[in-house]
């Protein structure tokens, strides 16, 4: 079982965002909701002022917990464990399913009710758990309308971004039994009614965990449903699975943390619950379970410490504010990506995890590099740094391109000689006119096919960026251009360059 997800063997990236830009009812519902989100998170962010010096803070956090993760993480078992918790912890994913099944098996549970919960998505724990006859109900409303579509999710945070309210409405009917309107009060009100009941019957409550607070033991679980408080409170037995990364060390390092979150994740200043579980239930609580169980889940997460180009990987917090900001998945949405975790974070998150660069070895192209997702990420990440370090990795690994290769040995060759890349730029211009039309080329055939089939390429212009430079620097000479100040700098510096050896000219 791999850390992200399992694909078919016979699909591929490109196949699967073949299918997400041909589902116009796909695109527009991804495309909708990533705008709002990121309309949001830009009126919360210019709201609360002083954004760049919290995102530093939140990198600050992150960076120095991750560079000493095993005292916090020794700090945080010690300090659960004396508030009652049974930790345990899973090296691999199969280690983890067993852990969860062992203590269903032991409360004799006949139905578990979750929680939001990626790491049990991607440990694909509901299926397991059905293999035994425990019935699995996911209570997040997204959740629960994949779990009825049987899908994976498709956005970290909103986990339906991809479908619209009459396809709920049509999921949600078939499990009614009678038909539902397309009214999200109606739907809404289907499943509150539904899940109710879910809880009442309920033997395990199970979480994920958004932080878990190393001071004293506590973990924390933002949402804004509420269902997390009835997972947390009603069964008797709580089993919450958090990767081993979610650690911070203080309780004051957690304002920073749900300042950050919200803002970037939906644009909320707070989330509408916040809810700090210490311990299972005291004999002067009104509520809480008997028992509380924390699986603390490696899973290839360990891979990355002390690797210089991927250990910030573990600073992430899933707020999905990545997702949003990436053109790629705006257009494709999630399921493109083949695995649990999508959009940029997934597209290094899955091939890192899982250490397996033939099976995720088209992932990291799913990216324009536009470094869109680190100036989104609250906490920094240079995700498009690591998405060209896979890609350097899938090349010395032996699974790149050969064609590609060859191609890019022959780009460099011309880009590497000003008079080879002039020669060529002019066979271009002679080349183009047989298949340009209307200022563009359309054409889908060879290399342009898969580009052209959303898009045109723009043909090569009359004269070069060279060719204008060249005209303009004369015409300023003989005085027949005035030239503004920015500009006289601009070529001085080059003049500079040039007479003083620094920089070579390519082009």
């Amino acid at each position: 079982m791999s850390a992200g997800g399992t694909k078919s063997a016979a699909s591929t990236v490109k196949k699967r965002a073949d299918l997400a830009l041909n589902d116009e009812f796909l695109r527009k519902a991804v495309r909708f909701t990533t705008e709002r989100l990121r309309g949001g998170k830009k009126r919360a962010t210019e709201e609360h002022g002083n954004w760049e010096a919290w995102r530093e803070r939140g990198q600050q956090i992150r960076l120095h917990t991750i560079a000493y993760l095993d005292y916090y993480l020794n700090l945080f078992v010690d300090n659960a464990r004396a508030n009652g918790v049974h930790v345990h912890f899973a090296e691999t994913a199969q280690e983890a399913v067993q852990l969860s099944l062992d203590i269903a098996k032991q409360c004799g549970a006949r139905s578990v009710v979750k929680s939001k919960s990626m790491v049990t998505e991607e440990l694909h724990l509901n299926q397991a758990l059905e293999s035994i006859g425990v019935e699995a109900i996911e209570t997040d409303l997204g959740e629960y309308i994949i779990q009825l579509a049987g899908e994976m999710p498709s956005h970290i945070v909103i986990p339906a971004i991809h479908k619209n309210r009459y396809q709920i409405a049509e999921l949600l009917s078939k499990e009614a039994g009678e038909t539902l309107e397309a009214d999200t009060t109606i739907l809404a009100g289907f499943v509150r009614k539904k899940l109710r009941e879910k809880f009442l019957e309920a033997d395990i409550g199970m979480t994920g965990c958004n932080f878990a607070i190393a001071e004293t033991g506590s973990m924390v679980l933002f949402e804004n449903e509420g269902n997390a408080r009835m997972v947390t409170t009603v069964p008797r037995t709580q089993i919450t699975l958090m990767g081993m990364e979610r650690i911070i060390p203080s309780w004051a390092d957690l304002e920073v943390m749900a300042t950050l979150l919200p803002r970037s994740a939906t644009g909320q200043k707070l989330t509408m619950y916040m809810s700090g579980i210490t311990g299972p239930r005291r004999s002067e609580d009104a509520d809480g379970p008997d028992e509380m169980h924390i699986i603390i889940v490696d899973n290839g997460r360990s891979l990355q410490l002390g690797d210089p180009e991927f250990q910030e990987l573990l600073n992430c917090i899933r707020c999905g504010a990545c997702l949003n900001a990436c053109p790629v998945y705006r257009h494709i949405g999630g399921h493109a990506y083949g695995s649990t975790y999508s959009g940029p974070i997934g597209a290094v998150l899955t091939p890192s995890l899982n250490k397996n660069i033939a099976e995720w070895d088209d992932i990291a192209n799913a990216s324009s590099l536009c470094g869109a997702c680190y100036e989104a990420c609250p906490v920094k990440i240079p995700l498009h740094d690591m998405l060209v370090y896979l890609r350097r990795r899938k090349v010395e690994s032996g699974h790149g391109n050969k064609l590609e290769g060859l191609g890019m040995q022959g780009f460099a060759s011309v880009m590497n000689n000003a008079k080879v890349m002039n020669s060529m730029v002019r066979l271009g211009k002679l080349g183009q006119r047989l298949i340009v039309r209307d200022g563009a080329i359309r054409t889908k055939l060879g290399p342009l096919k898969g580009w052209n089939s959303y898009r045109v390429t723009p043909s090569l212009p009359n004269k070069t960026f060279r060719q204008q430079w060249g005209t303009l620097e004369q015409e300023i000479r003989e005085g027949l251009k005035p030239m503004d100040p920015a500009m006289k700098q601009l070529m001085q510096d080059a003049v500079n360059r040039r007479s003083t050896g620094g920089g070579h000219e390519h082009g």
